[in-house]
């Protein structure tokens, strides 16, 4: 199954949450931590508790990258907890000159075997065409993202009198030959999001910032049907793996997704 369809099979079924899995060793559940591998076990309760209503899991290469080579091994280990008809993606943020976006792109998506990558583009498009080429996969493009210095560049006004992120947009939709491109588009910019979305053609979007960064879940289920628009896919992360740091912390993760996907349901239904 390509990447997009897995992602438009999740938004039939009205679900449009991304579980965020930043695992951080110093916010799991301290009990965690005389386990032997106590981020995989978490990680692994997480999933468990929230496949069901689940639209995709983005794993933030950050997080694990800080382990070596036991952070590796965790991605690899937590990516066999995924159902196979559940998006995944590598929130790892590459972008660089050709032979070496061909590794970063190998690496992604042979070695680990991810649906989606986030990339940015400030390079050109020759920086993500070895992305690009797996036309099966998906490429989430930044554009807008959710956080305050999004203003140092991303806002930027050129030439013509539009924004440098709109200017993204317009050619990542020129690069989505094969249906393979999205976009990052962080769900603060709620007003930008209202006024560009009849831009965004195809293309499929990932919206992290809702929960601890002020964006409102509900705030952008509205603005997407009243398009009558699917292909998105909301990022939470901390507003559901951190909620208890108790046992309970899988099922209180469960009860949030639930609460979450019971909003979407009342929107699009």
């Amino acid at each position: 199954m390509k990447a997009f369809e897995k992602l438009l099979l999740k938004n039939d079924e009205l679900k449009f949450v991304c579980v965020g899995l930043d695992s951080d060793p110093n916010k799991i559940p301290g009990y965690l931590l005389s386990q032997k591998e106590p981020i995989l076990e978490f990680n692994r309760n997480i999933v468990e508790a929230t496949k069901e209503f689940a639209a995709a899991y983005k794993i933030n290469f950050a997080f694990y990258e800080a382990l070596g080579q036991k952070g590796f091994e965790i991605i690899d280990k937590t990516l066999e907890f995924i159902p196979d008809d559940i998006l995944t993606i590598a929130d790892a943020k590459r972008g660089d000159i050709g032979n070496t976006s061909e590794m970063y792109a190998k690496s992604v998506f042979e070695h680990f075997g991810f649906d989606a990558i986030t990339l940015h583009p400030y390079m050109g498009k020759d920086s993500l065409q070895p992305f690009l080429n797996y036309k099966d996969k998906l490429n989430f493009i930044l554009a807008l993202t959710s956080n305050p210095g999004s203003i140092d560049f991303e806002k930027q006004i050129l030439k013509d009198g539009t924004f440098l992120y709109q200017r993204i947009i317009s050619l990542t939709t020129d690069w989505n030959i094969f249906r393979n491109c999205g976009i990052v588009f962080g769900a603060t910019n709620l007003d930008e999001l209202k006024t560009n979305i009849n831009s965004f053609s195809d293309l499929s979007v990932l919206l992290p910032g809702v929960g601890a960064q002020g964006g409102s879940f509900e705030d952008v289920l509205k603005v997407f049907h009243g398009q009558n628009r699917k292909n998105f896919i909301v990022n939470i992360s901390r507003g559901i793996i951190y909620l208890s740091s108790e046992k309970d912390f899988g099922q209180l993760a469960e009860k949030e997704i639930q609460r979450l996907n019971e909003i979407a349901k009342q929107i699009f239904s």
